[in-house]
C-alpha cells in the first residue's frame, strides 16, 4: 500500500514543481515553454487522481484501506498541486499579457 499511496506523493510532487517551474519560465519571457510545463503537470496531477481514485474504488467495493499519516500525507501532496496548478495558470496568463502590452510599448519583456 505505501508504494502505491508514494505514487499520489511523487506525482503530485512533480506536478507543483513543474507548475512552479512554469511561473518562472513565463517570467523569464518563454510563455510557450511554461504553457508545455503546464502540460507535463496536469499529465502528473492525472496520473496521482488516477492512484486516487483507484483507491477511493477499491474502498467503494468494500475493500477497507487504512487512513495512515502517509495517507494523509498524499491527500495533501495532490490538493496543494492541484490549487498551484490552478493558480500557476491564472498567473501565466497573466504574464502572457503584461509582455505583450510591454512588447507594444517597445519595453524589454523580461
Amino acid at each position: 500500500m505505501e508504494e502505491i499511496i508514494m505514487q499520489i506523493i511523487i506525482n503530485g510532487g512533480n506536478a507543483r514543481s513543474k507548475s512552479i517551474k512554469a511561473i518562472r519560465t513565463a517570467r523569464e519571457g518563454d510563455v510557450d515553454a511554461a504553457r508545455k510545463l503546464m502540460d507535463e503537470a496536469q499529465e502528473s496531477i492525472g496520473a496521482a487522481h488516477e492512484v486516487q481514485t483507484g483507491l477511493i474504488q477499491a474502498e467503494a467495493r468494500g475493500e477497507r484501506c487504512e487512513v495512515s499519516l502517509l495517507m494523509v500525507h498524499a491527500q495533501d501532496h495532490i490538493m496543494n498541486a492541484m490549487t498551484v496548478k490552478e493558480l500557476a495558470e491564472e498567473l501565466i496568463e497573466e504574464i502572457a499579457i503584461r509582455h505583450k502590452i510591454q512588447k507594444e510599448l517597445g519595453v524589454d519583456v523580461k
